[in-house]
């Protein structure tokens, strides 16, 4: 069995002109962030009714096999030429939900909120830009720049407790859509996280991950092992309006 997932970004925020992390400060969705999700969502329209029978002939059959088990004739190729998303999941911040909303709406589904899929907290540095940190909290930027993987800010989460709420919701969703199509729309952060999970990647890697704003990242979740079909895809969301 295959399961596809649809892993997106948030579109752009609300007064987004100066690089501030906001963690789990709750704040919404510009205009233009809409209409980057509205195009994201169309790409995943697309991509499922065109292209998700392709994981049935991939290369990848012949190391995982195709449905069926063991010692019984193989599943005939499923038609996938209506293939819809069955699920959405999304943070519980709103930027996320609004997110969310979008993808799920053509399918008639009403996302599921997760706080485990937050955006990590940043503790005392919400709401503050790069400059702001460095010039407030030199020691504990210091700190950070040394052992990003491990050190979180005063009252907020490293990395490595942030991957720990984030994979084993991971695990429970994929498991409870086995063979489906189903999306999470999340944050940068938890997104990185996840990609570097899957990946076999180390956490030390996850700023060599982009993840813009409505981006669309695919993972197909094979018997052995996940895959990514693609990586921070941008279905024209740098388009001038």
């Amino acid at each position: 069995m295959v399961t596809t997932l649809y892993l997106v970004r948030h579109g752009e925020t609300e007064g987004s002109g100066a690089k501030r992390y906001h963690g789990s400060i709750d704040i919404g969705l510009s205009e233009r962030g809409i209409l980057q999700v509205q195009r994201t969502s169309a790409f995943i329209r697309a991509h499922l009714a065109e292209s998700s029978s392709s994981k049935y002939l991939s290369y990848l059959i012949d190391i995982h096999g195709r449905p069926g088990k063991s010692g019984e004739d193989l599943a005939p190729l499923p038609d996938l030429r209506n293939s819809v998303l069955s699920a959405v999941y999304c943070s519980d911040l709103s930027r996320a939900v609004k997110s969310a909303d979008i993808i799920a709406q053509p399918y008639g589904l009403i996302p599921m909120q997760s706080p485990a899929l937050r955006e990590r907290s940043f503790g005392i540095w919400e709401g503050m830009t790069f400059s702001e940190i460095k010039e407030k909290y030199p020691g504990e930027f210091e700190s950070w720049a040394v052992n990003p993987v491990e050190y979180g800010p005063m009252g907020g989460e490293s990395t490595i407790e942030v991957r720990e709420r984030i994979i084993p919701e991971l695990d429970r969703i994929v498991k409870s859509h086995a063979d489906g199509n189903i999306a999470i729309v999340a944050h940068g952060g938890i997104n990185r996280i996840i990609l570097c999970h899957v990946l076999g990647a180390p956490l030390e890697n996850i700023f060599r991950i982009e993840q813009d704003h409505a981006s669309v990242n695919i993972i197909e979740f094979w018997d052995r092992y996940p895959v990514v079909k693609l990586l921070n895809g941008l279905p024209d969301n740098n388009e001038e309006e």
